[in-house]
């Protein structure tokens, strides 16, 4: 080595451990950081992207092979499927505010807070036969199906689950939502409550002295051939009934479901509870509010499928006689109305197990109908978002609602002087 470089390393020693140190530090600097985040969300975007084309193509294959198989087939028994660990690996950890609201239809706080009111149902075990699976797995697995109505073999692959612990978590969360969050989110209203409804409905839809709208949804099932007369409507379609009850906001707050699709809207009415309380005279505050000076039941809205009763009104009988009163007080109502045509758009958009025929029991049916209600006033309470794209599976679906037949023999005639005294209220607040 020359001797000027000699000297040159001599002079340098001294400040050897402070460039190391230096260029340590370098390296730790908040771009070297920022670089190191970049490439972990890199890693994890290709982990996400890795299960999800290896969820499509065990997809793939299940399709295939139940083609070939036939469709009594169950492949979700293959070990590679119960091993699925999509809910931990990619759910719990890769999913982003837009997954849980497009896959679950809530948000991850308000899927949590649903998963710790449930908890004291769903902690047990389903079955001493199969491993234990935690609440929030559960209520995932049941959430799916509703929103999706995903066929319980596919359901399985994705959560490692059997098609009959699929079937007992959906049945297990249906029946624990009717049970414990009913109580919270779908009362009888109080009457300070009810004093309240009719303010909101008023404001909102421009109709006085109404607490809310009344309605009817057919939903599909697959019903044994012998009682297939029974459960077929107007359409030629098997199908149970939703009667439903909504405030001026949209949310239910009386529900009746599991009449048979052939019966007439006023026969389920006649049988409802709702109907109950009314004759009861528990349902409405004593006494009656005044309006304009006259003491007057608060009403519910209905369509010409109901009895006009004093305190449900509907529509006048359309015939080229109408006076403009009346056909004023027509449409003041079918606007009105429309509340629950639009909660009921919502509520099958959200819980798109209401749209087709689903392959759970018959006797399930009537609770998840219940169950996709009371959750849609969950995410009603709790601001979720509601995505228009979701309406687009109603535009496609194959089982239109069927038309009702028109009820006039159970009508109330003293009723006459309720609807005439509101249909003179919008005449006289239109000329005023």
């Amino acid at each position: 080595m020359p001797k000027e470089t000699e000297e040159v390393a001599e002079l340098l020693q001294p400040w050897l451990l402070p460039i190391l140190y230096v260029l340590k530090n370098k390296r730790c600097s908040p771009q070297s950081e920022a670089s190191k985040r970049r490439e972990d969300m890199e890693r994890r975007r290709r982990l996400r992207q890795y299960y999800l084309q290896k969820h499509s193509r065990l997809l793939m294959l299940l399709i295939a092979h139940r083609r070939r198989e036939g469709p009594f087939t169950h492949p979700c028994t293959l070990p590679s499927i119960r091993r699925s660990n999509w809910w931990e690996q990619v759910v719990m950890k890769e999913f982003g505010p837009r997954d849980w609201l497009e896959k679950f239809r809530m948000s991850k706080d308000t899927f949590f807070y649903v998963c710790s009111q449930l908890q004291p149902k769903l902690c047990r075990n389903v079955s001493h036969l199969q491993p234990s699976f935690s609440v929030e797995k559960k209520v995932a697995v049941a959430l799916w199906r509703l929103a999706t109505n995903t066929e319980y073999q596919i359901i399985c692959f994705l959560f490692g689950m059997s098609c009959l612990m699929v079937q007992k978590c959906v049945k297990a969360v249906c029946q624990a939502i009717v049970s414990l969050l009913k109580p919270l989110y779908l009362q009888q209203p109080k009457e300070q409550e009810l004093d309240n409804m009719a303010r909101i409905f008023n404001a909102r839809w421009g109709f006085p002295h109404c607490i809310g709208a009344l309605g009817s949804l057919h939903v599909a099932l697959t019903v044994p051939s012998q009682c297939s007369s029974d459960y077929r409507n107007s359409r030629f379609w098997n199908s149970v009934v939703l009667q439903a009850t909504v405030d001026g906001l949209g949310k239910f707050w009386d529900l009746c479901a599991g009449f048979p699709g052939s019966m007439e809207n006023s026969i389920i009415l006649q049988n409802s509870y709702l109907w109950e309380l009314v004759r009861e005279g528990s349902l409405f505050p004593d006494p009656p509010r005044p309006f304009r000076g006259v003491p007057l039941k608060y009403v519910l809205l209905g369509d010409s499928s109901y009895p006009l009763q004093d305190w449900l009104l509907k529509p006048y009988k359309e015939h080229q006689n109408l006076t403009q009163q009346q056909l004023k007080f027509n449409y003041r109502l079918e606007r009105a109305h429309s509340v629950i045509e639009n909660a009921f758009l919502r509520l099958k958009a959200r819980w798109q197990c209401l749209l087709t025929h689903n392959d759970c029991l018959m006797e399930l049916v009537p609770t998840m109908i219940l169950a996709c209600c009371i959750l849609h006033n969950v995410c009603q309470v709790h601001n979720e978002k509601f995505i228009d794209k979701w309406l687009e599976a109603i535009e496609t679906s194959e089982f239109p609602q069927p038309s009702h037949p028109m009820c006039e023999s159970m009508d109330d005639n003293t009723a006459e002087i309720v609807r005439e005294l509101i249909s003179e209220y919008f005449t006289s607040h239109e000329e005023c």
